[in-house]
Formats: C-alpha cells, sequence, structure tokens
C-alpha cells in the first residue's frame, strides 16, 4: 500500500501529464508537431459495403404495437443536471392521402430513478411535449408524408455522474417502453471528463452497422453526430433510391427524399441512443427542400437540442458542457456572417465560458474548413473567413467536422499556416454512408478544382482565393499534401476522445476493417494555456442583442 502512494506521488509530480495506472504506449503528443504530412495510400481491397440496407432488414422494421414508443433516444441539455428523453409513437404515413396523426391525443410522459424497478417510492414523473412534421411537395405524383407523434421530455434535478433508469410513453393507455438505462455527465470542473465517440456522415449501409458496432464496443458515454445522418435525400418519394441530386418533376426542380429512412434509421440506432446521449448538428443531406421553401424539418423535430438553455433561437446551433469541456455546435448552413444571429450568440456564448470550469474548447459543425480532398475542396470559406478569427482568440482546442468521407487530422492551423496555438482541424465523415470514400486529393496533378465550382450551392458566397502567402502562394490548390494536413486516409471508421485532464487529451481514429480496439491513428492533443492565452472577444454591442 506504502509502494503504491509512493508511485502515486512520483506520478503527479513528475509525470502530470499522465494519469497514474495508465500504462502509456509511445504515442505522439501536438507538442512533437507540427508533423510531416503522412498519406496513407489506399487500400482496394476493402471498399467497405456501402450499400443501403432495404427496408424489410429486421432492424428497421416496427416492432411495436399502437401508440407504444420507438426510436428512443437520449440527448443532453445544457449541462449534466438535465437531459432530453425522445422518441415516437403512432405510424409514419406517405402517399397522396394523408392524415396527420394528433400530438395532443397522447400523452408525453417519463418515468425515472435510480432504482431500476421504478416504484412509486424510487421513481419520479416528467412530462414534455410534442410534435408531427410534414415533408410535403406541390407536384402531381410525388408522395407526400406526415411523421409519427415525436415526443420530447425534458428530465431536470438530476445528480451527477449517475446511473438512471427509465421508461417513457403514456401510461394512462398502458403504451410505455422498456426500461432503459443512461448516466449522467460529470460536473464540470477540469478534473472530470466522459468518454466521447464522434461519427459523421453515417448513413443506413451494411457499413454504418460496422461503425456503430466498433462505436458501441468503444463503450462512449456521449456521442457526437457532426451532421448527415440518414441520407434519405438520396431516395425519391416512392423509395427508390437514387443518387440524382437535381432530379427534377414536370420540369421543376426538386430534391426529393423519402422520409421512412429516418424512421428506419432512429429504429436501428435505438440500441445506442437509448442508453447514450447522442449530439447531432445539422449536415447538407439534412436541408431537405419542400414546399414553402421549408427546410430542415426532419432534423429540427426529430432531435431535441439544449437551444433555449445555452441562449440560441435555432436547433442549427447550440453549446453545452460535458465535464470539463464546453461543445460549440455551430451551423453551416445557416447565416455565419459577422452580422448574423449565429455570429452574435457565438460571441455571447464565448464570452461566458470560464476556462478554469470547462478548460477544454470543441468546435463541431459539418463542412471542414481545412480538407485536402478534392470533395468539397473549399466549400465553406466563407465560414472559415468570418468564423476563424473569433475561435482563434477563444482559444478552441479541437474542431471536428464530417462531410468529406475520409479521415483527415491536421496539424495546428491559423488562416492556412501553421500555428503552435491553432487547433487541431479533425475530419471524420468516414461513418459508411451510401455515397461511398473520398479518394481524390486536390493537390495530386490534374485534381485541383476550378475555382468558381467550388462555393457550396445551399449559402452561396465566393470566397475561396488563391493562396497569397506560404509554399502555395498564387495557386488554387498545393503541388503535394499541405504542411497543415498531418495524416490523411480514405477509410471507413469512428473516433474516441478521451480528456485525460486540463491540458491532455488521447484522440483516437479507429477503422472498420481492424478490431475495435485497435487504432488507426492515435495522438495526444496537448493545451498550452501559458504559451497561448485566450484573448478577450469583442464586446457585443446592445444593438447587436
Amino acid at each position: 500500500m506504502v509502494f503504491k502512494i509512493i508511485i502515486h506521488v512520483f506520478c503527479f509530480i513528475f509525470v502530470p501529464s499522465v494519469l497514474c495506472g495508465e500504462i502509456v504506449k509511445d504515442i505522439p503528443t501536438t507538442l512533437s508537431g507540427p508533423f510531416t504530412p503522412v498519406t496513407v495510400p489506399l487500400d482496394d481491397s476493402f471498399r467497405g459495403n456501402a450499400v443501403d440496407l432495404p427496408s424489410d432488414d429486421p432492424r428497421l422494421q416496427r416492432t411495436v404495437k399502437g401508440f407504444e414508443p420507438e426510436q428512443i433516444s437520449i440527448s443532453l441539455s445544457a449541462n449534466y443536471h438535465s437531459l432530453w428523453i425522445s422518441w415516437i409513437t403512432g405510424e409514419f404515413q406517405i402517399g397522396d392521402s394523408i392524415k396527420p396523426l394528433d400530438p395532443d391525443s397522447v400523452a408525453s410522459v417519463v418515468q425515472y430513478g435510480k432504482v431500476k424497478s421504478l416504484d412509486k417510492v424510487h421513481s419520479q414523473k416528467a412530462e414534455g411535449y410534442s410534435l408531427i412534421y410534414n415533408q410535403l411537395y406541390p407536384f402531381e405524383g410525388l408522395h407526400n408524408y406526415t411523421s409519427g407523434i415525436i415526443h420530447h421530455v425534458k428530465l431536470t434535478g438530476l445528480s451527477p455522474d449517475a446511473v438512471y433508469y427509465y421508461r417513457c410513453g403514456d401510461p394512462s393507455i398502458g403504451a410505455m417502453s422498456d426500461v432503459f438505462r443512461f448516466k449522467t455527465m460529470p460536473v464540470s470542473s477540469s478534473q472530470n471528463y466522459p468518454k466521447i465517440g464522434i461519427v459523421g456522415d453515417l448513413g443506413l449501409t451494411y457499413n454504418t452497422t460496422s461503425t456503430v458496432s466498433h462505436l458501441i464496443k468503444n463503450n462512449p458515454d456521449l456521442v457526437l453526430l457532426v451532421g448527415d445522418a440518414t441520407y434519405a435525400n438520396l431516395y425519391l418519394t416512392d423509395g427508390t433510391g437514387s443518387d440524382c441530386y437535381s432530379c427534377s418533376f414536370a420540369n421543376t426542380p426538386i430534391h426529393e427524399t423519402y422520409q421512412p429512412r429516418w424512421d428506419y434509421w432512429g429504429r436501428y440506432m435505438q440500441r445506442l441512443t437509448s442508453k447514450v446521449p447522442i449530439m447531432a448538428i445539422e449536415g447538407n443531406h439534412e436541408i431537405e427542400e419542400q414546399v414553402d421553401n421549408a427546410t430542415f424539418a426532419a432534423y429540427s423535430a426529430r432531435f431535441a437540442f439544449p437551444s433555449k438553455e445555452s441562449g440560441s433561437k435555432s436547433t442549427m446551433y447550440y453549446s453545452f458542457n460535458a465535464g470539463g469541456i464546453h461543445f460549440l455546435m455551430l451551423g453551416g448552413y445557416t447565416a455565419y456572417d459577422k452580422s448574423s444571429d449565429q455570429y452574435k450568440w457565438l460571441q455571447r456564448d464565448l464570452a461566458k465560458v470560464d476556462r478554469k470550469v470547462t478548460p477544454w474548447l470543441v468546435g463541431v459543425w459539418h463542412p471542414p474548413w481545412y480538407n485536402t480532398y478534392v470533395s468539397h475542396y473549399k466549400e465553406v470559406e466563407c465560414m472559415r473567413v468570418a468564423m476563424e478569427e473569433l475561435l482563434y482568440n477563444a482559444g478552441v482546442d479541437i474542431i471536428f467536422n464530417g462531410h468529406v468521407h475520409a479521415y483527415e487530422r491536421s496539424n495546428r492551423v491559423y488562416n492556412y499556416t501553421l500555428d503552435p496555438c491553432g487547433p487541431v482541424h479533425i475530419t471524420i465523415g468516414d461513418g459508411g454512408n451510401r455515397e461511398k470514400m473520398a479518394k481524390k486529393h486536390a493537390d495530386e496533378a490534374g485534381n485541383c478544382p476550378e475555382p468558381s465550382s467550388t462555393p457550396d450551392s445551399f449559402m452561396g458566397g465566393f470566397c475561396a482565393y488563391n493562396f497569397t502567402s506560404g509554399p502555395a502562394a498564387g495557386n488554387f490548390c498545393w503541388d503535394r499534401q499541405p504542411e497543415y494536413s498531418a495524416y490523411r486516409e480514405s477509410s471507413f471508421g469512428h473516433g474516441i476522445l478521451e480528456v485525460k485532464n486540463e491540458t491532455h487529451a488521447l484522440w483516437t481514429w479507429h477503422r472498420n476493417q481492424d478490431m475495435y480496439n485497435v487504432a488507426g491513428d492515435q495522438i495526444f492533443i496537448v493545451r498550452e494555456p501559458e504559451r497561448c492565452p485566450v484573448r478577450a472577444p469583442p464586446p457585443v454591442m446592445v444593438w447587436d442583442e
């Protein structure tokens, strides 16, 4: 016992970056960077089975009866003491004649407590609200859709780092779920951190099932979904798969979607989302245009967001704490310029962050700023131009993106220049969707895209000019892997972020073709707050509120 205490003291004094009791392998740290860029050659023998699960797959079938809950999921509120339970009751309808269900016809009730029996003595009850959404098209021959009843219930007054049991539904009609369990986040402090799984661009393919299975085996406390959940918009309204983004009907461009893919996805994902909180941000495949120019209807209705709790007026951007990490969930498909509501909200949110309580500041949005693949190259340069300085001055440590269906990790970078105080950008849009992998690099001969072709079509705006300085000065693309790109590989997979303390976080990327506990890429991301002090954001003027 005395020997163990001596070892513990030695570790604490002389090796503060390593948790006592852990065997640390020869894992590189960002302190050793910047690293020489590495590209892992594409393994043509492993392409992944990026084929969608068919609608008759048993894992996608409705197994409940009447108004019993299905598609159950958990999401966090702004802090540990509250979270959301969401589910769906009733069947969706699709066709020419649909009659929306009445959300008020079924109650939204969660019974929860720390004892599995959930008896009257050891359980509490919370009630929430319900809604439905429609996907409507003003063209003859296209099928309209109306959802089942979507329920969202907020649980409050929860203990930190505690296991709770719950069931949801409407007890007055005997339509209740089985009993599930979840674990709350720890108190926000420099010593408490959850284990976080990160996935992007999932879809619902056979390769998706491999990604999710690997993720579950790595036992995360929280999952981040960095956009593009279901790819329902790659199906026509009759359920026929289509990779056409500009399909037209009656000579009118319309991006059809097959909304039942959302229901299939919710059913399949319940084995994870009913136990582990999932925090999502919108991607381009969530746009889903419909009648009256409505967009993001499914995304905004199906997920519960801590928007109000974090001071946001939109489901498209919000923030929350998970232990000693403050997450900025930003929208790449809503206004982000300096006069926008999102930018002003971001200023206010950053001004409230206490780095003594949440030392780590992590940004999450769908389209990457630093991407060396041809796919989506410099697509959201206008977002980077608008927001990068604000996030750099705030001392954002890590940024996670999706959109590009491959893996890439950057060196610390700011304004395309290596910078020891810049964030590490990680693209992890390799969840396994049907669009398959991104393979071509913009720096390879003949692959540099035409600049005018690069802006995102939904947001518009052109900011992607040639580099003005550095090795690629005067060119739109580098002629080799850029120095800001540390590692890139075209494989499907997921990532795990394990923050060890206020300065060290272990990032591990897992490839689907490996065993779940094998690292495809691994690095300690190290904060240096003394070297890189936070710069106070400019004040938000009264008229900006």
